[in-house]
């Protein structure tokens, strides 16, 4: 696997941890504290990563629930 590749799968993986933690903070209300970042770029970089976790889980719930594939229970 070349370098584009790995930058590809290494972005890949981030993102669904990303939207791992958005499903934990949408079922139990836990989630990392930002607050407590002192650096100022560091929060914002943070907090902007932990938003396309959020993205990518509204995203994901919107298609199941139109989905054929997908039922409430």
């Amino acid at each position: 696997m070349g370098t584009i590749g790995k930058i590809v799968h290494l972005s890949v993986d981030l993102v669904l941890v990303s939207a791992v933690m958005a499903g934990v903070k949408r079922s139990t209300g836990l989630t990392l504290k930002t607050g407590e970042v002192e650096n100022k770029d560091a929060k914002n970089l943070l907090e902007k990563y932990l938003d396309v976790g959020e993205w990518v889980f509204d995203t994901s719930v919107s298609f199941m629930s139109t989905s054929g594939y997908f039922e409430r229970k």
